[in-house]
């Protein structure tokens, strides 16, 4: 059996979910790309290539990276679930779908001010509203909706 050789330049799942933890993390301090790559003594180029999966996180820097976050580096791996349970394939769970949103500054966004919504009433209708306009999005437009930047 032959392996397919794109598959060896996508980004491993692991090293994806550990790039957008630093992203996130970054994001909620307020930190900028090229102020964390000064604390840890990289170019801000190596930071986004990290937070896109584009290249490894060596043990030693990611150590540096938590400690300039302010974080354990046990926070990098939080979500993944149990290596033990997880299996070696795609993810049709929607991981992927997930981590380019969330690499959006949309997403990003979202992801920071929803869990400021306290009143789980209002919560809840925002997520309705959301649903219904996806939906509502997928019955009558042929082409997906493409977020524009200000």
């Amino acid at each position: 059996m032959t392996k397919d050789p794109d598959q060896d330049r996508a980004p491993n799942p692991i090293d994806r979910h550990v790039g957008l933890r630093i992203r996130m993390r970054r994001k909620e301090l307020g930190i900028s790309q090229e102020r964390l790559a000064d604390a840890i003594g990289l170019t801000f180029q190596q930071i986004q290539k990290y937070e896109r999966a584009a290249n490894r996180v060596s043990a030693s820097k990611l150590w540096e990276m938590a400690r300039a976050l302010k974080t354990s580096v046990g926070y990098f791996y939080e979500g993944l679930g149990d290596p033990g349970l997880m299996s070696g394939g795609d993810h049709e769970d929607g991981r992927d779908i997930i981590h380019d949103f969330l690499l959006t500054p949309e997403g990003m966004e979202l992801a920071t001010l929803f869990p400021q919504v306290r009143r789980p009433r209002v919560r809840r209708r925002l997520l309705d509203l959301v649903r219904t306009m996806a939906e509502d999005a997928d019955l009558s437009d042929p082409e997906p909706m493409v977020l524009e930047e200000d």
